[in-house]
């Protein structure tokens, strides 16, 4: 590894650095280390580079429920961290005992504190992990080499200086319960994930006729929830010719906002299949709603397309308006059939429904606010928004219209809020 760039040898550069430093492949296969790293290792290059970390410096075989000596464990764990996130990993003090060099056998009490670093690639993937050690092993040896100078074995510097020994001793200990505590948060947490990711797949329907429709689905949980909401979407087959679709986005986010999505979405699905349209259908589910705790002022819309006629029916529960691109660009909202959400008037009323008729080869799109709407900013720079990008994408599939889509309204990079989308070629 040599480059020179303006007159600088950075690979004299790097092995130059005090630090001790290896740079790591996405396999955790050697690709360089610097001279210090070598040093405090006791190892040369030939026996580093071009080898798998955990194949040069094994766990001790004779330590293996040592919780103390779990290094090895928490480091690929720190790794794997670095490899999901794309982000840095610092670690707390470890112990990680390593086979010593040459003839002598046996394995060697040491400890260290890591700092694994990602190096990413233009698409933001991880090419490289850059390891930083420093090893802690004499500090840790001497610290707890005096574990009662507190109690007073001497005066002035001397007492001082010892009380500083264990008073370090201890914040390591500390830190490691720390550590720990923290390890079990994650894992509690990744469990807690596991149970909401599954909850949600049942409540979302799985059997959809996207394909025969010519459709695509994109589903996009607020950043930072546990990757569940409360908006949904579902589409159905009524006929050869004719088939339903319908978008919903209940108040809130979270678990509790994706049981009441769950009840409704299910009510709603059973409705679409025996109502008299839509406006029936959305009646049905305001009569519902209005007994289930959560469901005040969710917004639903649900469509009927009939293929034969090339038409659309449509009725929508306080939900933002369905969008038709033509196959010239011109886009229009549905809105002439909105009405409030639902559970929203102290007594049930029947719902209004519109329809409209399209050319062969428009695109319609289903969508909930958070496709849209961005704080500080007109709900309706937001629709010019989407209304642009769907023209400019009208020409191409379901799918890659879809992928624009959520490219062009910024939901690749995260959103303070829920979003669902559906995207039909008509």
């Amino acid at each position: 590894m040599s480059e020179v760039s303006g007159g600088i040898d950075y690979a004299a550069l790097f092995d130059a650095v005090p630090t001790p430093l290896s740079v790591l492949d996405r396999d955790l296969v050697f690709v360089e280390a610097n001279q210090a790293y070598l040093e405090i290792t006791g190892r040369t290059r030939g026996e580093l580079i071009g080898r798998h970390l955990f194949d040069a410096f094994p766990a001790d075989p004779d330590d293996p429920d040592d919780p103390d000596a779990d290094g090895p464990g928490n480091l690929l764990a720190s790794f794997r961290r670095v490899l999901e996130t794309g982000k840095p990993d610092t670690m707390v003090l470890q112990r990680y005992d390593i086979p010593r060099p040459g003839a002598e056998g046996g394995y060697e009490e040491r400890y260290w504190s890591p700092v694994n670093t990602p190096v990413l690639g233009e698409d933001g993937s991880v090419l490289l992990i850059v390891n930083r050690v420093e090893d802690a092993t004499a500090y840790v040896r001497d610290s707890l080499a005096h574990p009662t100078s507190l109690t007073g074995a001497g005066t002035g510097d001397g007492l001082r200086a010892v009380g500083g020994k264990v008073a370090e001793a201890e914040l390591y200990a500390r830190a490691r319960e720390l550590y720990e505590h923290n390890e079990r948060l994650r894992q509690a947490h990744a469990r807690e994930h596991e149970v909401a990711l599954t909850l949600q797949k049942a409540m979302l329907p799985t059997h959809m006729p996207l394909e025969r429709r010519n459709a695509a689905v994109r589903y996009r949980p607020a950043q930072g929830s546990l990757n569940v909401c409360g908006d949904w979407y579902d589409m159905i087959n009524l006929s050869e010719d004719r088939f339903a679709v319908a978008v919903g986005d209940v108040v809130g986010r979270g678990l509790e906002a994706a049981s009441v999505m769950g009840q409704l979405r299910s009510a709603l699905s059973a409705a679409m299949r025996v109502a008299d349209g839509p406006a029936q259908a959305l009646y049905g589910l305001d009569l519902y709603a209005r007994s289930l705790d959560g469901a005040l002022a969710t917004t639903a819309v649900k469509l009927d397309i009939d293929t034969h006629t090339h038409t659309l029916t449509y009725s929508s529960a306080g939900h933002l308006p369905p969008m038709l691109c033509h196959p010239d660009g011109l886009t229009e909202l549905l809105d002439q059939a909105t009405d409030v959400p639902l559970a929203a008037r102290s007594r049930p009323s029947h719902r209004p429904q519109a329809i409209t008729t399209y050319v062969p080869g428009s695109t319609l799109i289903l969508y909930t606010d958070g496709l849209v709407e961005r704080r500080e900013e007109s709900i309706d720079v937001g629709l010019k928004r989407l209304s642009e990008s769907l023209a400019r994408h009208r020409d191409l599939g379901p799918e890659e219209i879809a992928d624009n889509l959520l490219e062009d309204l910024g939901m690749n990079r995260g959103t303070a809020d829920d979003a669902a989308l559906v995207v039909i070629k008509l």
